[in-house]
């Protein structure tokens, strides 16, 4: 039986601000385990995910499912690093995969999802990968330009920002530079189909082509370019970008891309 906030439609989650990235708090490494249980698992079975992705042994000694089992895959998650809490996540859908009609994986998705959200945890999971999260509207504007890429057939530049957004999620580090450059790069695709000039530079292409983004916001992205080729192309000691800059990038690149395609198909 549903609980009572679901049946009764008060359970849409409200959006934290996003304060754990580099993290799997203690409250989500419980939780982690009860969703298993309440997706299909039973302590035995989910044992055997958590050993094999934290390549542990098995207790032998450890034979009754509660508390027993229960408490070496509670005493395993609490133990181990960070980053491989989300290992075991991505273990744990795995094996949702390999036998479908055991395990509830919609369930899984959702709830994991929603936890996630109103405990401003910076990480999501889409189709059995986490996934770096930012706000609401941040991740409707990634989904919009991706639309639009598919809809126009920009593959090249729809592989660059999906390049972007795993780099961004990287585990346990994320690659910021990377991230920044594929988004530049995605960004560029657009811009030479947009203009027919297929080998220019973006910041070729603002100086060649005026009209194709209005004034004075080709200005603001001339710079952005300009951040881009200073700080992600030819890194400089002691000036590597934090992770909100590029993210920023990222959603402006997300942004300016979905503005050319819809533009080109007007």
């Amino acid at each position: 039986m549903e609980s009572f906030s679901k049946r009764h439609g008060y359970n849409r989650p409200s959006e934290a601000e996003i304060t754990v990235r580099q993290d799997a708090p203690h409250e989500f490494r419980g939780v982690l385990i009860d969703l298993a249980y309440d997706c299909g698992f039973s302590p035995s079975t989910l044992r055997k995910v958590i050993c094999k992705a934290l390549r542990k042994r098995p207790d032998r000694n450890n034979w009754s499912e509660y508390p027993n089992v229960d408490d070496e895959n509670r005493y395993l998650i609490d133990d181990c690093e960070w980053y491989k809490v989300y290992d075991v996540v991505e273990s744990i859908c795995k094996r949702m995969e390999e036998t479908p009609f055991s395990f509830d994986y919609d369930k899984f998705e959702k709830e994991l999802n929603e936890y996630f959200i109103e405990s401003g945890i910076g990480w999501q999971l889409k189709d059995g990968i986490v996934e770096s999260r930012g706000s609401e509207g941040y991740e409707t504007i990634l989904q919009a330009t991706d639309k639009a890429l598919a809809d126009l057939g920009r593959n090249t530049a729809r592989n660059e920002l999906h390049e972007a957004v795993a780099d961004l999620s990287r585990r346990p580090k994320p690659d910021i530079t990377g991230a920044i450059q594929h988004a530049m790069a995605s960004l560029e695709c657009v811009a030479r189909e947009s203009c027919g000039d297929p080998k220019a530079t973006l910041g070729e292409i603002l100086n060649r082509h005026k009209r194709l983004i209005p004034p004075p916001l080709d200005q603001a992205i001339s710079k952005a370019w300009g951040y881009a080729s200073e700080n992600a192309r030819h890194v400089r000691e002691g000036r590597e970008p934090s992770y909100e800059e590029a993210e920023l990038i990222v959603g402006i690149c997300a942004s300016v891309s979905t503005y050319l395609c819809r533009k080109e198909k007007a």
